[in-house]
């Protein structure tokens, strides 16, 4: 694996490749993975997966005519051809007008912050094959647990570099450790599984294997025996590890793409109260050891802080260079790009601040409602807001959760869903995304 710097020259060097070769502008993206990754199931070894790999993208331009290439093969003679054929595309391709690299003024020119992202610790795959056969043996411990899908351990580390023609070139390592454990309870027609999962930067900050396998057992015997319910309007209560997909909606509708293009069920709500007042949304790339933090973003530019929504009022878009030209605005250091194609826009580490009340609290004066574990489908419709999805999770009668439920549907509109949230005071930043527990009320639940 090359260094940072190895890495920052290569692609410093492709993109003067591109200019050399008749291209007036040019970036170049650098990634290198590698990972290990070993399985086991019912103790016994059941994989060893280890992937290296090095791959390199370039777009260039050509005035307002674009092409993007990518290859794995780093050799002189390789990125000669691929200059070359990139060059070429880009002559014959349709011109457009909110094409182009970012604003050289907005370029992060000083260094960035350190999010150490990085343990540069080296885990070999006995200590993985130990760390997944502990999670399994705890889920395998819990009574009640009958079989298992196996458990996992993985560890692996990135190498990221981005070059511009107009003066940027920057490059980060992050490092990643993860651990898994899924299992069965109950016999015949009546089985349940579930999972738990934990990843984290530094192999410091991962949650101990037993503690992984034990609530995926606890979680899959508290899933046997559901009961059916009858249709209605009710309180939901989402479980963070659902519910942090309301901030994928928020997030796919303030996308500038989804802006520009018009089809966002939050097109005119910039400036609005979009949530209940008290609720703020932050995205924050400088979170040290975050799973989503960096020190620029998909072109260059400085990552920052962002309250998205402050005290309930949505109060800006995620912009990269070409949506925030189309929008006649500047672009807000969110870009996100693969190797292949132009950037897009996105998060980081994106939260909801927790609200006052603990998950007991919140559900303390529900009669009759949901607590939601799990969403089943993609039934979100992202230009009206209309919510419909398949759940399951545990019912909850006079302030208690009671009995598992399963196959239900429960719907809404996004608009309305946002409005109603009230969030527990439970907060953890274990994702990319992360929610304290949710209740809305309100929601159509259809049962058996």
């Amino acid at each position: 694996m090359l260094t940072v710097p190895e890495a920052q020259s290569r692609v410093h060097d492709l993109v003067a490749s591109a200019k050399r070769a008749g291209a007036d502008a040019a970036d170049a993206l650098y990634v290198c993975n590698e990972s290990t990754a070993v399985s086991v199931r019912l103790g016994a070894l059941e994989d060893v997966e280890r992937s290296e790999g090095e791959t390199i993208g370039l777009r260039l331009f050509v005035g307002r005519r674009s092409a993007s290439v990518s290859s794995s093969d780093l050799s002189t003679h390789a990125l000669d051809t691929l200059v070359e054929r990139a060059v070429a595309m880009a002559r014959e391709a349709p011109e457009d007008a909110y094409a182009g690299l970012a604003p050289e003024d907005r370029l992060m020119r000083a260094p960035g912050p350190d999010v150490d992202g990085d343990d540069g610790a080296d885990v070999s795959p006995q200590s993985l094959r130990a760390r997944a056969e502990a999670a399994e043996e705890a889920a395998r411990a819990v009574a009640g647990v009958t079989n298992s899908e196996g458990a996992s351990a993985s560890a692996g580390r990135t190498i990221i570099a981005l070059a511009t023609s107009h003066g940027f070139a920057g490059g980060y390592a992050t490092s990643g450790h993860g651990c898994s454990a899924s299992v069965i309870a109950g016999e015949g027609a009546s089985m349940q599984r579930d999972y738990a999962y934990r990843s984290s930067r530094h192999l410091a900050d991962l949650e101990g294997s037993e503690a992984i396998g034990r609530r995926a057992g606890e979680r899959a015997v508290a899933r046997l025996n559901p009961v059916k319910i009858s249709s209605g309007s009710m309180p939901i209560l989402f479980d963070p590890r659902v519910g942090s997909s309301m901030l994928g909606h928020l997030a796919g509708a303030i996308t500038g793409s989804s802006i520009a293009r018009r089809t966002s069920f939050l097109l005119d709500a910039l400036d609005t109260e979009v949530f209940a007042k008290g609720i703020s949304i932050i995205d924050d790339p400088h979170r040290v050891r975050g799973l989503g933090s960096k020190p620029f973003d998909g072109e260059g530019l400085p990552t920052a802080r962002r309250v998205l929504i402050d005290d309930g009022v949505l109060t800006g878009w995620l912009l990269d260079s070409a949506s925030a030209r189309q929008l006649g605005l500047q672009p807000t250091g969110n870009a996100q790009r693969g190797i292949g194609g132009p950037p897009g826009a996105g998060t980081t580490n994106f939260y909801m601040t927790p609200g006052a009340f603990s998950p007991a609290e919140l559900m303390a004066d529900v009669k009759r409602g949901i607590f939601v574990t799990e969403l089943i489908g993609h039934g979100v419709n992202g230009v009206t807001g209309d919510y419909s999805r398949g759940a399951a999770g545990f019912l909850i009668e006079d302030g208690q959760i009671g009995p598992a439920v399963a196959e239900i549907t429960i719907a809404g509109n996004l608009k309305d869903m946002f409005r109603a949230i009230i969030p527990a005071s439970d907060l953890k930043f274990e994702r990319a995304m992360d929610v304290p527990t949710l209740r809305i009320d309100g929601m159509t639940v259809a049962g058996a």
